[in-house]
């Protein structure tokens, strides 16, 4: 993922910023402290060539052993390309049926139809995916570096018409978004929806380090500079977590990328195990195949 790279990455402040003002009473109102959230942990990608060394020799299925070391994906490959429901079906049931898919909204809705009459190709898509039944996690629309504020109101009517039965996050991009008081009214139009504000954690863009919940559902991407303080990075999220669990939030769904893919499950596997520690859970720490002890080398 080359989004927010930069050249010499261990120059930034990746410091956590506090929470946005708003973010606590939205977990208040809508968050649930008598029970624990559910948290779905995974990487972008499931293939072999960008997950090198990862899969043991032999594998012959890469999303059948996959979807056994995570419990979940971002499914980006539905951003190249509209699956129909029969792939959806086939992909569920090569996974655990608490295995979950958080597929991304196809291209042609956000990067060539910018939201404008992209009902019929949205519907089509919701529909198929659906496929997944209890296995889809959320959907996620991302939108075009260059899609600004004055489109706002294409963002309003998407969400609008959006089918009720599928959840939704949405990230934008350019960087007026995250500029008051365009910040304001994105938060506010997203939190009437009940949709999702998807929080970016990369090395160029700290803007979109917003830290606005709109719902109790925290869905984050991570992207990892391929630099050690990416570890130190992830346990500061670790921090940030627990709070937001103390205080209430349903839903954790945090998806690590790197520059070079192929780190990602250590990075995955590290903040699996902290995370653990600290709340108490049980999630799968990934294995590595060469590894006796059965876990990545942290």
């Amino acid at each position: 993922m080359k989004f927010g790279k930069v050249n010499n990455p261990e120059t930034v402040d990746f410091t956590l910023p506090d929470d946005h003002p708003e973010t606590a009473r939205v977990l208040k109102e809508q968050g649930d402290k008598k029970n624990k959230p559910e948290i779905y942990i995974g990487c972008a990608k499931w293939n072999r060539s960008d997950l090198k060394g990862f899969y043991p020799r032999g594998t012959k299925d890469e999303l059948e052993y996959y979807s056994r070391q995570f419990n979940s994906i971002e499914l980006n490959a539905t951003f190249y390309r509209p699956y129909g429901p029969d792939q959806y079906e086939k992909w569920t049931a090569k996974t655990p049926s608490d295995f979950k898919f958080f597929p991304k909204l196809n291209q042609e809705i956000s990067h060539w139809k910018r939201l404008k009459d992209a009902e019929e190709v949205t519907e089509n898509v919701v529909n198929a995916t659906l496929a997944l039944e209890g296995q889809l996690g959320m959907m996620f629309l991302q939108l075009r570096d260059d899609f600004k504020p004055k489109d706002i109101d294409r963002i309003e009517g998407f969400l609008k018409d959006f089918p009720k039965n599928a959840p939704l996050a949405v990230e934008v991009r350019n960087d007026e978004w995250f500029k008051e008081p365009v910040a304001t009214e994105i938060y506010n139009m997203l939190e009437a929806y009940n949709t999702t504000n998807i929080i970016v954690d990369t090395a160029g863009r700290r803007d979109m380090l917003h830290m606005r919940l709109t719902t109790p559902y925290a869905f984050v991407r991570y992207v990892g500079a391929n630099i050690t303080s990416d570890y130190t990075r992830l346990e500061e999220w670790v921090d940030k977590l627990e709070d937001w669990t103390e205080k209430g939030i349903k839903g954790i769904y945090f998806f690590i990328h790197q520059n070079i893919e192929k780190e990602s499950p250590l990075l995955a596997a590290h903040f699996i195990e902290k995370l653990n520690k600290r709340l108490g859970t049980s999630i799968k720490v990934p294995e590595r195949p060469d590894d006796k002890s059965g876990k990545l080398d942290l």
